[in-house]
């Protein structure tokens, strides 16, 4: 009997507002705890909350970026729960009249590009922190009344990496827009997912388990790949899954239960008393729209017709903002599309993995790295030459062109400086020369590298294969 599981993601983000939801306390991270802290969002008596307008501002832009329906009105409402981290008992949040509705993402599978339906985009506060040490627990409550956007998805996902593939779109698009710095391990960007199994067929759903305590998308397609095999093998043995929420273990690989799964009447919603209804107009919606950037999926498209790149490289370019706007900025200096995604995708996002570090923390300004190839493209040196180079940029910071000069890594072209190099090799290498003669035409690259050696590596490669192979030919 075949299984076949259904999934539904909740994403939370945090907004990069300079202050809280509801207070003007900072929403930064890092600092010391209960050092941001005010009595509005520590829920003292009698305080009242104020919105901040760029929280608002920040959700729209993200709900127009996934083509959700923004609602003229809506509503705050308090959601009742106890547990130390929440001061007031209850959070702040949206519920039956969210700000943004029915929207859509497209993310590539396996079988081509699917569409996953967002049901739902709304603000709300976060709350504290809880740390456990043995006995003891302590609550820092800076995080408490930092804003958030709940992005909560449509059953529409069906394996662990096309929810892969969905937190990866929403986490490049939420920093496109420049709403969310997207850092899973500093809880800026995290996600709860709902996951069942149901008989191959089926239309109605299984019954339910929320996974927590993702903090990678990785993670995120382990938990779930442990999940769906659990629950299949509980219902291929005839048992029940019961509704539960389950953390996910990192070091094992496996979830384990965690509590009952709270249902809507268990928080026993009702609209905040103190918050007025939001009202959003036309004017106020077109504002944000026309503030909006171009995104990943339209910049991709872009970067494919408009440089010639394929789409494989186009995808990889266009996934950080940070380095699509690199890569252009050095197209704009030097008109090689190809070279500069080769020399982005292959060195540079090494030196960045081996560091830690975002492109704009790499040494190697985009002005430097089309100096480079354009040094290439003139012939001034060779390719293995600006390896070199390229290395001595990031230790130095210096221009390309003053470490060529400096150095003398100035490219060999001279034909009868070469053409002497090519007859010492030659002559050198009559074992070589025969087999070459004979038929081993591989054998052209052991000339190529012994000529290379000859000039530390700076002679100009074609001229030395077309002298090699006008030398052996006759």
């Amino acid at each position: 009997m075949e299984f076949e599981a259904v999934i539904g993601l909740e994403v939370h983000a945090h907004l990069s507002t300079q202050s809280k939801i509801f207070c003007s306390c900072p929403a930064t991270y890092g600092a010391l705890p209960n050092t941001q802290v005010c009595p509005v969002c520590l829920g003292m008596p009698g305080v009242l909350p104020v919105l901040n307008k760029t929280v608002v501002e920040y959700a729209m832009r993200m709900a127009l970026a996934v083509d959700c329906q923004v609602a003229e009105h809506s509503v705050f409402a308090r959601k009742n729960y106890f547990y130390p981290d929440l001061p007031k008992n209850y959070q702040i949040s949206q519920y039956e009249n969210p700000l943004a509705e029915h929207g859509k993402i497209e993310i590539e599978t396996a079988a081509g590009r699917k569409r996953v339906g967002i049901t739902r985009i709304h603000m709300e506060e976060d709350a504290g922190k809880l740390t456990h040490d043995g006995a003891k627990s302590r609550v820092d409550l800076n995080r408490t009344g930092v804003p958030l956007i709940e992005i909560v998805s449509e059953p529409d996902m069906s394996t662990p990496e096309e929810a892969g593939a969905y937190l990866r779109k929403l986490h490049a698009i939420l920093r496109y827009l420049d709403i969310c710095d997207g850092n899973m391990e500093q809880g800026s960007f995290r996600c709860d997912a709902n996951v069942s199994v149901r008989r191959k067929g089926e239309k109605a759903l299984g019954t339910r388990a929320e996974l927590k305590n993702m903090n990678s998308f990785k993670n995120v397609e382990r938990g779930l790949a442990f999940e769906i095999n659990r629950q299949t093998a509980i219902c291929a043995e005839g048992g029940v899954v019961v509704q539960e929420t389950r953390l996910f273990d990192a070091t094992s690989g496996r979830t384990e239960p965690m509590r009952g799964k709270e249902e809507a009447h268990d928080y026993r919603y009702f609209p905040d008393p103190d918050l007025v209804p939001l009202r959003v107009d036309q004017t106020w919606k077109e504002q944000v729209r026309s503030s909006l950037p171009e995104l990943p999926d339209a910049k991709k498209e872009r970067f494919v017709a408009q440089y010639g790149l394929s789409a494989y490289d186009a995808e990889v370019l266009t996934a950080e903002r940070a380095v699509a706007e690199y890569f252009e900025a050095c197209v704009s200096h030097v008109n090689n599309p190809k070279q500069a995604a080769n020399w982005i995708t292959g060195p540079l996002f090494s030196v960045m993995n081996q560091k830690g570090v975002g492109i704009g923390d790499v040494p190697v300004r985009a002005e430097a790295l089309a100096q480079l190839i354009g040094l290439t493209d003139s012939g001034v040196i060779s390719g293995k030459i600006a390896k070199t180079v390229f290395d001595l940029i990031l230790e130095t910071g210096r221009q390309p062109r003053d470490i060529v000069e400096e150095k003398g890594l100035t490219q060999v072209s001279d034909s009868s400086e070469l053409e002497a190099a090519v007859d010492a090799v030659i002559a050198e290498s009559p074992a070589e020369v025969e087999a070459y003669k004979g038929g081993k035409k591989k054998l052209m690259g052991f000339f190529v590298g012994q000529v290379m050696k000859r000039t530390k590596g700076k002679a100009n490669p074609q001229m030395v294969n077309e002298l090699i192979v006008k030398k052996l030919g006759s």
